[in-house]
């Protein structure tokens, strides 16, 4: 990744200015590189919001649209980024791919397997490119775990874990007042809703879709009662403390994988609890959590004399050790952006592979793996919890593409 160094200025139309889409456009106004040259929003007040934004930044306003069709269309956009709510992420990258423009889209799941198909497919027959802008691929933590796996740190992997776990009844609960679309997801839907989190950095570790791929899942969800009795005690005197809520309150996915490895992914978010991303990486020298910070290694971790004497030990020295090259360049040059500098990573990189014309790291078949979670847990969980496949949307190529993510 080229740290600070100005490249070919791309010109960009921007696609939805809720919180997440004004922090990501102001961290893409922090490369020099980079044009706004559309904003667009269903709300006026958003547009004007974006405008002032990237006038603050750059001297003039970009143009603004209320249809997100027109701000594709626009002749002097040269590529596009999808800010918008969870539904509408593939039609426009569908779109964008059609109109000739590469597309980078924030995460969500997907609501269908169809869509997930046509996205690959015009992406084949377009031959544009789309990438998913899984942020957490590019998390301090979740790279050095990824160096440590490739130098054989944690020995053979037999199994991973994840989870977006986030206490978020008054996001999902106010969500009518603040214009959130989590509101209607969780009212209406039941299944693993925000799968990619976890996914990604899981996808890294066991080279899913480059030699590896998922096969089938399980779901199962918990009854659905924390956002429920959050609106009777917040919202009492709105329908919504007595409308159905779907979404259960702990839903469990269990993945497996061609070559055998298992993957258990679970969403919890409306109970309460502190933030995290549930990750536990294992194999056979060896085992890391991100709860906690802990790490256990045979023959390093203390009492490995005997197995009642195993014990966990802190995380901080292999950190250090084994710290991912790319922060440390990034550490060197200044971390920036939301989420604790991983926002700007995962912007950067699309928008180098949009000034190279190369493959994102993150590419299609990722985005539509990842987001097919949704989809496919909704499935079983309607089914009583059955088996149902998953799709390999690489068609085979996954037996012998190459893991090269952030080499």
């Amino acid at each position: 990744m080229r740290m600070g160094v100005k490249g070919e200025t791309v010109r960009l139309g921007i696609i939805g200015f809720g919180g997440r889409g004004m922090g990501q456009t102001e961290t893409l106004l922090q490369m020099e590189d980079v044009q706004v040259a559309a904003v667009c929003d269903v709300y006026e007040d958003r547009v004007l919001k974006a405008q002032e934004l990237v006038k603050r930044y750059r001297g003039a306003a970009p143009a603004g649209y209320s249809d997100w069709h027109d701000a594709i269309d626009d002749k002097n956009v040269d590529a596009v980024c999808v800010f918008s709510s969870w539904e509408t992420h593939i039609p426009m990258c569908i779109y964008a791919m059609k109109a000739g423009k590469r597309v980078a889209s924030e995460v969500g799941g997907a609501t269908s397997l169809d869509e997930c198909w046509e996205l690959v497919k015009t992406s084949e027959a377009t031959g544009v490119q789309c990438m998913l802008l899984e942020n957490c691929c590019y998390g301090k933590e979740e790279l050095t775990v990824l160096n440590m796996v490739r130098k054989g740190f944690f020995g053979t992997l037999t199994h991973c874990e994840g989870g977006y776990l986030h206490d978020l009844r008054d996001e999902v609960g106010n969500g009518d007042i603040n214009r959130h679309y989590r509101q209607r997801h969780f009212l209406h839907r039941n299944g693993e809703l925000y799968p990619t989190h976890e996914m990604g950095p899981i996808a890294n570790y066991l080279n899913i879709n480059r030699g590896n791929r998922m096969t089938m899942l399980v779901s199962m969800a918990s009854k659905a009662a924390g956002l429920h009795e959050w609106l009777k005690e917040h919202r009492p005197d709105t329908d919504l403390c007595r409308a159905q809520v779907n979404q259960g309150d702990v839903v469990s996915t269990i993945i497996k994988c061609a070559n055998g490895e298992t993957i258990n992914l679970k969403h919890d978010c409306t109970l309460p609890r502190p933030y995290s991303r549930g990750g536990l990486v294992q194999g056979t020298k060896g085992l890391w959590m991100e709860d906690n910070r802990s790490i256990y290694v045979e023959g390093m971790s203390p009492g490995d004399n005997g197995h009642w004497t195993h014990r966990w030990e802190k995380d901080d020295r292999y950190m250090e050790e084994y710290e991912h090259p790319l922060w440390q360049e990034y550490e060197k040059f200044g971390l920036r952006g939301g989420h604790g500098g991983m926002d700007y990573l995962v912007l950067k990189a699309f928008i180098e592979s949009v000034q190279d014309d190369t493959v994102p790291p993150i590419d299609v078949y990722d985005m539509a793996a990842w987001m097919s979670i949704t989809a496919l847990s909704e499935e079983s969980i309607a089914m009583g919890s059955l088996p149902v496949p998953i799709p390999d949307f690489t068609s085979g190529r996954w037996l012998d593409r190459k893991n090269t993510f952030c080499l």
